[in-house]
C-alpha cells in the first residue's frame, strides 16, 4: 500500500507535530500548571479542555487521513471489532482486579507517610476538587480513545503505507512518538509510560482491533488519576 501525494503530505505534517511540537507545548503547559494552579483556581480545567481539545483535533486529522486515502479504511487503523467479547472481558477484568489490589497498595503506602512510585511525574494533573475530578475523567477518556486513534491505529498505518516500513518498524516508531508526547512527566514518568505503550502497542498488533487498547488505556488513566492517593502538600509544592 502506498499513499496518494495529498496523504502524505497530511501524514507528514501529523507526524512532525506529534513528534516535535505537541511535546513542547505539552511541556510548556504543564509547567504553566504547576506554577499557577495555587492562585488560579480554572487553571487546572482550563488546561485539561485545551489538552482535550487538542486530542480531539488530532484524532479528527487521523480519520480526515483514513477518508481520503484511498488505500486505507477504518479497519487498517485498528477501528473494528476482532477479538471476542469473552477475551475482552476477561482481559478487562483482569485489569479491575490489579487495579484494585494496586490502589489499596499505594493507599497503604500514602498512610504511612512514604511516596507513591511515578505519582511524581503527575503531581499537578490529579485533582483536587469534584469539579476537577470530573475533567480528569473526562481527559482520561480522551486519552483513551484518541492517543490509541492516532499513535496507535494511524501512525502504524503512516509509517507502513507513506514510509515503507516493516510492520514490527512502525510500531516502534509510533511507540517512540507516543512517549515523546509525554515529555512533560520528564524521564522517570516517560520510562512509565514507555511499559504501558509498548503493552498497547502488543494487545493491538495481536489482536488487530484498537478496541482493547481503548479501553485498557482509558482505565489506566482513570485509575492513575482518579485512584491514586493524593500526594502530600509538601510534596506537591517540590514537585514539577
Amino acid at each position: 500500500m502506498s499513499f496518494t501525494p495529498l496523504t502524505l503530505v497530511l501524514s507528514t505534517v501529523l507526524v512532525g507535530y506529534l513528534a516535535f511540537v505537541s511535546p513542547l507545548l505539552g511541556r510548556r503547559g504543564y509547567d504553566r500548571l504547576a506554577r499557577s494552579r495555587d492562585q488560579d483556581p480554572m487553571a487546572y480545567r482550563r488546561m485539561c479542555t485545551l489538552w482535550c481539545a487538542e486530542l480531539w483535533a488530532l484524532a479528527a486529522v487521523a480519520l480526515l487521513v483514513v477518508a481520503v486515502e484511498p488505500g486505507l479504511d477504518a479497519a487498517g487503523i485498528g477501528l473494528v471489532i476482532k477479538a471476542p467479547p469473552s477475551d475482552t472481558l476477561g482481559t478487562i477484568a483482569g485489569f479491575l482486579v490489579a487495579a484494585a489490589v494496586g490502589t489499596l497498595v499505594l493507599r497503604r503506602l500514602a498512610a504511612r507517610g512514604k511516596p507513591i512510585p511515578g505519582q511524581q511525574a503527575i503531581t499537578h494533573l490529579l485533582p483536587r476538587t469534584t469539579a476537577e475530578r470530573w475533567y480528569a475523567a473526562g481527559l482520561s477518556v480522551t486519552a483513551g480513545i484518541t492517543e490509541e486513534i492516532v499513535y496507535r491505529g494511524l501512525l502504524i498505518a503512516v509509517g507502513m503505507g507513506a514510509f515503507g516500513l516493516s510492520e514490527n518498524v512502525a510500531a516502534f516508531a509510533a511507540l517512540a512518538v507516543f512517549v515523546a508526547g509525554h515529555l512533560y512527566q520528564g524521564w522517570r514518568g516517560m520510562l512509565a509510560v514507555t511499559l504501558i505503550g509498548f503493552g498497547l502497542t502488543a494487545l493491538y498488533l495481536r489482536t488487530g482491533s484498537l478496541l482493547m487498547p481503548i479501553l485498557l488505556h482509558a482505565l489506566i488513566d482513570l485509575r492513575g488519576l482518579l485512584l491514586s492517593p493524593q500526594p502530600r502538600r509538601e510534596l506537591v509544592g517540590n514537585a514539577g
